[in-house]
């Protein structure tokens, strides 16, 4: 009995416990809601602050700059910016892709370096798509901005002192690429230059080897900045060696693989070769004429015995003379070796008799005006009268 009236007294005191801890929460927040909502108490003669700012919405330029220029416009104007500076800002932006065009897309004689001679051809496409380029970039600008761009500055050539550094190879290298070759270029101009002072000063004469040594130092330079296909495409245009290379096979018409392959074979005998420039040692004149044989092998090897044969012809002055007289007078190319075989005959017969020691002088001038005579009926004989006589006015040693 004592123990049921205990539970229902437990059971009491925890029904008021909880309706306690029911009723005194929503009191408490009844409480806070009508303190929140209740407004302050009004007073006219105080100026009340807040900290509240009110800022712009932040742009990067990414989100205004667009390769649609008319929508870069807009988005310039969008922000203020004034006209003047939209107008530099669409110039510089224009000028600067068709720079992109002119280094990538006009295949000028240049980037031919294969060729011995330029291709007119290729110069008058590459001027005609100059000034294509140029009418575009002027047409889109007046489209975009009206005429009064047109007072801006427009550098074309943007480098006019520099090397072009322009087709699929280096046409395409980034601005700061393109201004490091620019700074190895201008350094190399300066050491040599101060080389060439310092020599000068002292009453000396170049030394090769150093000069040698110089271009050298070039290359390496270039070939921290240059990949291996981008320093064979600088090399072959402007190197020494290739320059020299074009020389010697002037008149011969290679394909680019195969200048491109007689420059790889040549290139590296031709620096060991200016390196020993000079050079009267036994060790040096044999390790020379080791390299100097190495380099005829390769030439015959690449260009095979056909060509190789006119490329010898052409190492002689006589055939060269003998070669541009009958071009300038109008000769067939199958007439040359013939004029030349003739002329080579003429002169090996005229030094025989200047050396000959038995004749007296009368009796040489007498075999010479001989030898020169057969050499004209020789001459007539293959030209025909009108052509001999244009070649006759051509060549220097008839």
């Amino acid at each position: 009995m004592r123990g049921r009236v205990l539970l229902w007294i437990s059971l009491s005191l925890n029904l008021a416990m909880a309706a306690v801890w029911v009723y005194f929460p929503r009191v408490g927040t009844d409480s806070y809601d009508a303190l929140a909502v209740m407004p302050p108490t009004a007073n006219p003669g105080k100026v009340y602050k807040t900290n509240v700012v009110v800022r712009r919405q932040n742009f990067t330029w990414n989100e205004i700059e667009s390769r649609d220029y008319p929508a870069y416009i807009a988005n310039l104007r969008a922000i203020g910016c004034p006209e003047a500076t939209i107008r530099d800002i669409i110039v510089a932006e224009v000028n600067q892709l068709f720079a992109r065009r002119r280094a990538t897309e006009v295949v000028t004689a240049e980037q031919q370096w294969w060729r011995s001679e330029p291709n007119p051809d290729v110069t008058q496409a590459a001027s005609d798509k100059l000034n294509s380029l140029e009418e575009e970039r002027r047409a889109l600008l007046t489209t975009l901005l009206g005429p009064q761009w047109e007072s801006s500055y427009y550098p074309y050539p943007e480098h006019p002192n520099t090397l072009p550094l322009d087709g699929p190879a280096l046409g395409s290298l980034p601005p700061e690429t393109k201004q490091a070759v620019r700074d190895i270029e201008g350094r190399a101009a300066e050491r040599r230059q101060a080389y060439l002072d310092a020599v000068q000063k002292g009453g000396k004469q170049p030394d090769p080897v150093e000069l040698a040594r110089l271009r050298q130092q070039t290359r390496a330079e270039l070939g921290e900045v240059l990949n291996p296909e981008q320093l064979e495409e600088y090399l072959l245009r402007y190197s020494g060696s290739a320059t020299a290379l074009r020389s010697e096979l002037h008149g011969i018409n290679l394909t680019p693989d195969q200048f491109r392959a007689l420059f790889r074979q040549t290139d590296a005998l031709d620096q060991q070769l200016h390196l020993l420039a000079g050079a009267t040692d036994a060790a040096s004149l044999a390790q020379r004429r080791e390299w100097e044989k190495q380099r005829s092998d390769a030439l015959q090897q690449a260009l095979g015995p056909d060509v190789y044969k006119q490329y010898s012809l052409l190492q002689d002055p006589l055939y060269r003379d003998v070669q541009a007289a009958a071009e300038q007078s109008g000769a067939p190319a199958d007439k040359i070796l013939p004029l030349y075989e003739i002329n080579r005959a003429t002169e090996q017969e005229k030094q025989t008799v200047r050396n000959d020691a038995t004749l007296t002088a009368e009796q040489k001038a007498q075999k010479l005006e001989t030898v020169q005579t057969a050499q004209q009926n020789a001459l007539r004989n293959l030209l025909g009268e009108e052509m001999y006589q244009r070649f006759l006015q051509q060549n220097t040693k008839p």
